[in-house]
């Protein structure tokens, strides 16, 4: 997995509504990539429905969320219609996981990124990385509490 203190692999890749997003669209903001294993299960439902409820908030202390899972770019335009999210889905779906392979997330016993949090900060070093057991939600308070040590430091 990747470590804080690491230069973030830059990437590009289709949102839900087929537009090339690469992370060097957002250098000079912190950006948080939520790696998750896929749409429409329920632990990623939760989670992103989670994201969304507080969203505005993150985006005032300066995150910019940013979905990934291996999904297609259709599965995601559904999934975030279903769920009515606004934050970007991003399909790392061709070559396969290659984007969660680069940040060490890829999970190749389930063919699936593994439920992860990475951000990165406006430099496009990581600054901190939380992994979570494969049923686990990791709440939006450890993205915050990341945010608020980050600019206690």
């Amino acid at each position: 997995m990747i470590e804080p203190g690491s230069a973030a692999p830059d990437f590009t890749l289709p949102d839900q509504d087929g537009q090339k997003v690469s992370l060097a669209d957002f250098r000079g903001r912190t950006v948080v990539l939520v790696f998750y294993p896929a749409d429409f299960s329920p632990v990623c439902s939760d989670q992103l429905s989670v994201y969304q409820e507080v969203l505005g908030e993150l985006e005032h202390h300066g995150a910019k969320l940013l979905g990934i899972s291996v999904d297609g770019a259709f599965c995601h335009k559904a999934f975030q219609d279903h769920l009515k999210l606004t934050l970007p889905l991003l399909a790392d779906f061709h070559p396969k996981g290659e984007v969660a392979r680069a940040y060490g997330v890829w999970s190749e016993e389930y063919g699936v990124a593994s439920r992860t949090l990475v951000m990165v900060g406006p430099d496009g070093l990581v600054d901190w990385v939380h992994a979570s057991p494969p049923l686990e939600v990791p709440g939006a308070n450890l993205i915050f509490d990341a945010l608020d040590q980050r600019s206690a430091a």
